[in-house]
């Protein structure tokens, strides 16, 4: 069953990262100025934050096997018909469909992961899961760069949303039917808990932070790779998917280092607090350097900043779960994710406007950084921590 959803979660994200990779060919062949791109880019987190909060509450009703491999359909037939358009609103509408698709999977992920994994096996599993989520965009520019050069962008969407479609046969034989789904009384806090809980506005906010780097980096890094250090198609696609396939090794690393020392006595939130913390702080600090001038030093900077995502993810998503508890994860997830997620509809214009007024990144990875310190403040401050009880119930 993990396996099976580590699967989905690198098509997940290699779906919702493609359009970055076609981005520089794409922009070309329709003429798309760069503040377009990043409005283009934005428009996936519009729907896919504004369905969090649905996914939350279906993903806790119903069977959340059945919610998820609905959402996988709408989200793979979205990708198969980005191939075909001809112009801006086309793919603007596009993008909108796959942001509702993909609005199901954290929720799911956090719902089947909480029932399924102890309090102290949690940060491995997270960590495998969102080891995919750094192995899908890898395996994206690999395979994008290589099937853009030689068959061009359509053909890139076109293949990659229809073979996504081939998971569903496993996943809806082998994933097991909850037929007590919305029949039980749920534990662990409710809507109005949650929204006036301050641990759980910190988590909000916190994930805010995050995301906009992450997403920064998911949607222009390969623009920034061919722009600004001058790579070619093939050598952009190493060259980026190498700092996420590090950043893999990491979150499963922290999630396996954080779970033994969670089973050793350590406290749960403190602990996984603290590696979130020092992972916003070596990112922002490594970030800017990025953009010096040597290829060497840029990519080590890159690669530093990336290690400090992996620190990040894996203990993010084990502590929502901890904090929520099992009965209430889907909800807890789905509103983290949607205040979560606006980082991602801001940071792509963000970043398109100014790159556009300044012509180099520095500035785009400044105010990055800028945000990043300010979630290190939120998680210091705004995050209680439970005298005893481990959840806000």
């Amino acid at each position: 069953m993990l396996l099976l959803l580590a699967v989905s979660v690198l098509i997940n994200y290699m779906d919702r990262g493609n359009l970055g990779i076609a981005a520089p060919q794409l922009t070309k062949e329709l003429g798309l100025r760069d503040s377009q791109m990043g409005f283009l880019l934005a428009a996936f987190f519009w729907t896919y934050a504004l369905f969090q909060i649905v996914a939350g509450w279906l993903v806790d009703r119903y069977d959340v096997a059945r919610v998820y491999a609905l959402g996988f359909l709408v989200w793979s037939a979205a990708t198969l018909a980005m191939g075909m358009v001809t112009g801006f609103a086309a793919l603007v509408a596009f993008r909108l469909l796959l942001g509702i698709g993909e609005s199901v999977a954290y929720p799911a992920y956090s719902k089947i992961l909480s029932k399924g994994f102890k309090e102290e096996e949690r940060g491995l599993a997270n960590g495998i899961i969102d080891a995919a989520t750094k192995f899908g965009p890898a395996v994206g520019v690999l395979l994008g760069g290589w099937m853009i050069g030689i068959y061009g962008w359509r053909w890139f969407f076109i293949l990659t949303g229809g073979l996504s479609l081939a998971w569903l046969v496993p996943w809806l034989y082998y994933s097991p039917r909850d037929t007590t789904a919305g029949q039980q009384k749920q534990e662990g806090p409710g809507w109005l808990d949650l929204v006036a809980s301050r641990s759980a506005w910190a988590t909000f906010i916190g994930l805010f932070c995050f995301n906009y780097n992450w997403y920064l980096l998911l949607t222009w890094l390969p623009s920034f790779l061919i722009r600004e250090r001058h790579f070619t198609m093939g050598m952009m696609s190493i060259y980026n998917a190498f700092p996420l396939c590090v950043t893999a090794v990491c979150t499963i690393t922290a999630g396996w280092i954080s779970d033994r020392m969670i089973a050793k006595g350590a406290e749960v939130v403190p602990l996984r607090r603290n590696f979130m913390i020092a992972g916003l702080l070596l990112t922002a600090i490594m970030l800017p350097f990025a953009t010096v001038p040597s290829h060497i030093l840029s990519m080590t900077f890159l690669v530093l900043a990336f290690c400090g995502l992996g620190l990040y993810t894996s203990n993010c998503w084990a502590l929502s779960q901890n904090l929520a508890g099992a009965g209430a994860s889907g909800k807890w997830t789905g509103l983290q994710n949607a205040v979560g997620n606006l980082g991602g509809v801001v940071a792509p214009v963000v970043t398109g406007y100014l790159v556009e007024r300044t012509g180099t990144f520095l500035a785009a990875f400044l105010t990055s950084s800028a945000v990043l310190l300010a979630g290190v403040l939120i998680y210091m401050f705004m995050l209680q921590v439970p005298p005893k009880s481990r959840t806000l119930r």
